[in-house]
C-alpha cells in the first residue's frame, strides 16, 4: 500500500506545470489542473466542469456511437456531432431518390425526425479511482502476472456488477490508465433512441473532400445535429413513436461573440488512443515500416474506389463511407510520418532512454529500456505480418462475406471488389515470407496461373472462397495471435515498470494517462502556426476561402448553388467557418464541444493539423494544432442552407 500511495503522489504531483497546452486530463482530478487553467484564461471552478452532487459540464458531453463525441446544446435534448460522425446513419437514409449525403437533410418538425438502430450516446454518470479494490487481494511475492490479471478481472466484474445496480440504462467499465499503475471505474448511463434531425449536403460537411483532409486552411461544415428520445421517465428506452425529447441535466450556451488569437479554449471530448510513453523502437516501427506501407496499401484501394466512383452516382453513394473510412487513416499517417522525422522524435528517445538508463543503474529499473527493445525485435516482424493481412486480404470484401462477416449488400458493387482482390493478394504475396500464410492460400496460390484466374475462381465457387478465408482467419488468429498476444503482454507488463521509473525519474514532471475513449479534458489557445519558413497560417478561416476554393467540376470544392448566391448578394465574405487552437486532441475528439472560458460553445473539433498528427506519439507547441468548425458558421448554414433557423429558438445563446 505504500507503494500504491507513493505512486498516486507521483501521478499526480503539479510541482511544475506544462510549459505547452500538452495533455488530455481526467475531469474527476481537473481540481489538480485548474489553477493552470486559470493562470491562462478560464473563469470557471473546478466544480463546473466536474461535479458528481450538481450539474456540470460534464452532463452536457456524451460519447456518440463507439468513436466520437457529442454535446448537447438545448433542453430537448438537441445535440451536435460531426458530419463525419453521423455520416454513415446519413447514408443509411440515403438513396438515389432522397440522397441525403448530396442534398442534405433538415426535419422541420419532430415527426421527420429519422430512427437510427444500432446509434447510442453515454452521459458519464461518476468516476474514481478504483486501484485499491481492483488490487485487493494481491500479493507480488507469491502471485505471477497470469493470477494477478485474474485477481483484477474478478475484482472489476464485481465493481462493473455493483455500479449498474443502480439505475436503468447503467453501463460500466474498469479501465487501466499508465499501463497498469492505475484504475479508474467509468459509469455511464445508455441513450439508444437517437434521431437524426439535421445534417448540411456532402458538398458542405465534407467541403474539400480528402484532399482538405488534415490540412489548413480548412472550410468544412463538419456537423450533423441529432436528438436524444427517452421514455416518459426521461431514462433511457429502446425506440418508440410515444418517447420525448430527452431533458438533459446540463446543456450548453452557444456564444456569437467569436475567437481571436490567444483566446482561452479548452475542449471536452473522448479521445480515442494515444502512446506518449512508448519505447524509441516502437515510434522507428511506426515510422519506417508501419506507416509507410499502409500508406501504400490505401492508396492502391482508394484509387480503385475512386476509379469506379467517378463513373457512377449509385456507386458513389455505395462506397462513400467505405471510401471516406479508408481515407482518413491513410491521410494521418502521412502526417505522423513526416512529423516523426521532423521531430527526430527516434533519436529523441533514444537519447531519453540513455539518460534514463544511467539514472537506473541500481534500482530495479536497471536494463528495462533494454528489455523493451529485445521484445519489440520479436514481436515487430510479427506484427507487420499481421497489419498486412488486416490491410490487404482481410480487406476483401468477398473474403469478409466468405468468413461471415456482414457486408450490407446495398452498399457492395463487385466489380470494385473484383479489383481490390486482385491489387491486394498480389501486395499480400510478395511482402511476405510464405512462413506468413496459412497453407490454404500457398495451395490456392499453385493452383492458378495468375491472380486474375485465381479472382475468378474465388469470386465464381463460395466453397473456394470460403476455404481462403477460413485459412487466413484460422492461421492470424489460432497462429500468429497468440504469439502476439504472449509478446504484448510481456511488453505492457515492462510498460507498467517502465512507466513507474520514468515518473521517478522525472519526479517534477506532469504525467497525463494515455487517451482510451474515456472523458477527458483538453485546454489550450486558438492560434495560428509557421508550417515551415516564410509560411505563417492565421488562425480562422472565412467564407470568402470556400468561394475561393469552389470548382463545380471537382468534386470536393462543387459548393451548393444557394451558398454561391448568398456570397453573391454580399455581406458574408467574412463569415468565420473554422479556426485553429492548441488543444491536445486525438480521434474520438471528433464532434467535441469546444468552449471559451465561460465555458460556451464556440466551436465543435473536428480535426488536427497535417503536420501535427504525430500528437498520439509526441507533442509538439509549435505545429500541433486542433482544427473545430466555428458555432457561427453552423448556425449560418443552419438558417441559410437549410432554412431551420426554427432550431434557434430551443437552443440557449449566451449573447
Amino acid at each position: 500500500m505504500k507503494k500504491s500511495f507513493l505512486l498516486a503522489a507521483l501521478l499526480f504531483a503539479a510541482l511544475e506545470p506544462l510549459k505547452a497546452d500538452e495533455g488530455m486530463w481526467l475531469p474527476a482530478l481537473i481540481s489538480q489542473r485548474i489553477g493552470d487553467m486559470q493562470a491562462k484564461g478560464l473563469q470557471l471552478s473546478a466544480e463546473d466542469i466536474y461535479s458528481v452532487n450538481q450539474a456540470s459540464l460534464k452532463d452536457a458531453v456524451v460519447l456518440f456511437g463507439r468513436g466520437c463525441t457529442g454535446e448537447l446544446v438545448s433542453d430537448e435534448g438537441l445535440l451536435f456531432t460531426n458530419h463525419h460522425c453521423g455520416y454513415g446513419f446519413i447514408q443509411r437514409h440515403s438513396s438515389v431518390e432522397h440522397d441525403y449525403l448530396k442534398d442534405g437533410f433538415w426535419a422541420m418538425n419532430r415527426s421527420q425526425e429519422l430512427p437510427n438502430p444500432g446509434l447510442t450516446v453515454r452521459f458519464l454518470e461518476r468516476m474514481e479511482d478504483v486501484t485499491a479494490a481492483v488490487l485487493k487481494g494481491y500479493k507480488p511475492a507469491k502471485m505471477n502476472e497470469e493470477q494477478r490479471q485474474a485477481l483484477i478481472k474478478k475484482n472489476s466484474d464485481k465493481l462493473k456488477a455493483d455500479a449498474v445496480k443502480e439505475g436503468k440504462g447503467l453501463r460500466a467499465s474498469v479501465e487501466a490508465l499508465y499501463y497498469g499503475n492505475q484504475y479508474f471505474l467509468f459509469v455511464f448511463r445508455e441513450y439508444s433512441d437517437v434521431r437524426l434531425v439535421g445534417a448540411p449536403p456532402s458538398s458542405i460537411g465534407k467541403f474539400g473532400g480528402e484532399t482538405d483532409n488534415w490540412m489548413w486552411p480548412r472550410h468544412t461544415g463538419d456537423f450533423s445535429i441529432f436528438r436524444i428520445y427517452a421514455g416518459q421517465d426521461n431514462m433511457p428506452a429502446e425506440y418508440s413513436e410515444t418517447n420525448v425529447p430527452y431533458r438533459p441535466k446540463k446543456s450548453l450556451k452557444i456564444s456569437r461573440a467569436g475567437v481571436k488569437e490567444g483566446d482561452f479554449t479548452f475542449v471536452y471530448g473522448c479521445p480515442g488512443s494515444t502512446q506518449e510513453y512508448i519505447h524509441s523502437e516502437a515510434v522507428r516501427y511506426i515510422q519506417d515500416i508501419s506507416d509507410p506501407e499502409k500508406i501504400a496499401l490505401r492508396t492502391t484501394r482508394l484509387n480503385l474506389m475512386k476509379k469506379h466512383m467517378d463513373q457512377s452516382q449509385a456507386v458513389r453513394i455505395q462506397y462513400s463511407s467505405k471510401y471516406a473510412g479508408v481515407a482518413n487513416a491513410w491521410k494521418k499517417w502521412q502526417g505522423e510520418e513526416k512529423g516523426l522525422r521532423k521531430n527526430k522524435v527516434v533519436p529523441v528517445k533514444q537519447a531519453y532512454e540513455k539518460r534514463f538508463a544511467e539514472w537506473a543503474v541500481g534500482t530495479r529499473y536497471e536494463g528495462i529500456t533494454d528489455r523493451l527493445a529485445l521484445l519489440y525485435a520479436a514481436y515487430n516482424p510479427i506484427y507487420r505480418s499481421y497489419e498486412y493481412y488486416n490491410e490487404t486480404v482481410r480487406a476483401v470484401e468477398k473474403i469478409q462475406m466468405a468468413s461471415g462477416r456482414p457486408v450490407a449488400q446495398k452498399d457492395y458493387y463487385r466489380p470494385i471488389d473484383e479489383e481490390i482482390f486482385v491489387a491486394m493478394v498480389s501486395a499480400f504475396d510478395k511482402a511476405l515470407d510464405d512462413s506468413y500464410k496459412p497453407e490454404s492460400f500457398l495451395r490456392q496460390r499453385a493452383a492458378f496461373a495468375s491472380v486474375e484466374a485465381w479472382k475468378d475462381a474465388v469470386f465464381a465457387d463460395d466453397a473456394l472462397a470460403k476455404e481462403l478465408a477460413e485459412g487466413l482467419d484460422a492461421y492470424y488468429t489460432q497462429v500468429l495471435t497468440p504469439q502476439l498476444r504472449e509478446l504484448s503482454s510481456a511488453i505492457t507488463l515492462t510498460y507498467r515498470d517502465y512507466m513507474q521509473g520514468q515518473m521517478e525519474f522525472e519526479s517534477g514532471r506532469d504525467f497525463y494517462p494515455d487517451a482510451n475513449l474515456t472523458l477527458r479534458v483538453a485546454y489550450g489557445k486558438v492560434a495560428g502556426y509557421r508550417p515551415v519558413d516564410a509560411v505563417w497560417y492565421n488562425p480562422v478561416s472565412t467564407l470568402r476561402g470556400i468561394i475561393e476554393k469552389d470548382n463545380p467540376d471537382i468534386f470536393d470544392y462543387n459548393i451548393p448553388q444557394v451558398l454561391r448566391d448568398i456570397y453573391a448578394r454580399g455581406g458574408f465574405e467574412e463569415q468565420p467557418v473554422c479556426f485553429l487552437a492548441t488543444n491536445h486532441t486525438t480521434g474520438g475528439n471528433s464532434g467535441s464541444p469546444v468552449l471559451n472560458a465561460k465555458g460556451e460553445l464556440i466551436g465543435i473539433n473536428f480535426d488536427r493539423v497535417w503536420e501535427g498528427t504525430m500528437s498520439d506519439l509526441v507533442y509538439d507547441p509549435e505545429i500541433c494544432r486542433n482544427i473545430s468548425l466555428d458555432v457561427r458558421y453552423l448556425l449560418f448554414v443552419i438558417k441559410e442552407v437549410g432554412n431551420a433557423a426554427y432550431l434557434f429558438d430551443e437552443m440557449n445563446f449566451a449573447d
